[in-house]
């Protein structure tokens, strides 16, 4: 027996019209546009976060590390008074402070921007980057460590000479824009007469894995109670040269992260001067901040000593 169907057994489906079609995919564009937001939002910062703290820790371990080094200048001279002419004097000037034999170039002393010939490298526009050259001997009953991890033997014969200052990264190259900068220590060894028993070699090792500018300025008891802070250029150049007594360090800083967003900072004060970085769009995207310190040299001394008039009865 044949059954046929009649069009009322038929049965019928619909879908989803082109307006609820459109609709339904406008939100979902939105949704997923909130949600990529969201997620950049936290990625921004995470990576600021992740930047901020690279920064902080570079620079509390190195710039400790630094000072205490700095702290020991002019360790095992009998001579308390340090200025460009004492001998093995703590901040080294002139050859005058490491010996009468010595015949260092003077481009490893101690030096600031300004300087004729100098031309420290730096991320800041028109300001060169100083260097710090420190000496001082093991005279302690302990084993003592330079800067670049090498033992000094308790009571030592030879006067350790140390040099802070800024290269270029390994690998990195030389160009007009920001540059991948370091900041880095060398560290040699000279005899009482200032013959060199280890020179330096050259690149050092690294102390801040990415710096944009280091300055130094050296204190100077001009009178019973101003302590003024100087270049070493301007130091130089003056008549009557007081004793150093402290120095004060500077430091511009950068993450190794890069930021998703762009610089968070272009300018900076540095020991009192404003500095700018250069502008460079494409490395330029990297959290920076500035850090300074002070630190008062241990094994410089310096008396003042004000005569008053007796009183008659």
């Amino acid at each position: 027996m044949n059954r046929y169907y009649t069009p009322s057994n038929r049965v019928h489906s619909s879908g989803f019209t082109l307006i609820e079609l459109m609709i339904s995919l406008v939100l979902g564009l939105l949704i997923s546009a909130a949600v990529i937001q969201v997620y950049m939002i936290n990625v921004r910062t995470v990576t600021v976060q992740q930047s901020a703290s690279e920064v902080q820790d570079s620079t509390i371990f190195a710039l400790q590390s630094l000072d205490d080094h700095i702290r020991i200048a002019n360790l095992g001279n009998l001579e308390s008074s340090i200025n460009d002419t004492t001998n093995h004097g703590g901040i080294v000037l002139t050859t005058t402070n490491l010996g009468a034999s010595n015949t260092t170039d003077s481009k490893y002393f101690t030096k600031s921007n300004g300087t004729t010939g100098w031309a420290g490298p730096s991320n800041i526009t028109g300001i060169n980057s100083d260097q710090l050259t420190i000496q001082y001997k093991n005279i302690t009953p302990n084993t003592l460590y330079d800067c670049k991890g090498k033992g000094i033997a308790a009571g030592s014969s030879d006067w350790v000479v140390e040099r802070y200052f800024v290269r270029l990264d390994t690998g990195a190259t030389a160009g007009t824009g920001l540059q991948d900068l370091v900041l880095a220590c060398d560290a040699g060894r000279i005899d009482d007469e200032g013959n060199v028993t280890t020179p330096f070699n050259g690149n050092g090792e690294v102390i801040i894995g990415a710096i944009d500018q280091f300055q130094v300025l050296l204190g100077t008891l001009t009178d019973i109670s101003q302590l003024s802070y100087l270049p070493a250029k301007t130091y130089l150049e003056l008549t009557d040269k007081p004793a150093i007594t402290t120095v004060k360090l500077g430091v511009i800083v950068r993450s190794t992260t890069p930021l998703i967003a762009d610089a968070d900072k272009t300018e900076f004060n540095v020991l009192g001067v404003a500095q700018n970085l250069k502008t460079d769009t494409t490395t330029g995207k990297y959290y920076r901040r500035s850090y300074e310190s002070t630190v008062l040299l241990r094994n410089a001394r310096v008396m003042s000593v004000t005569a008053v008039s007796p009183v008659t009865p």
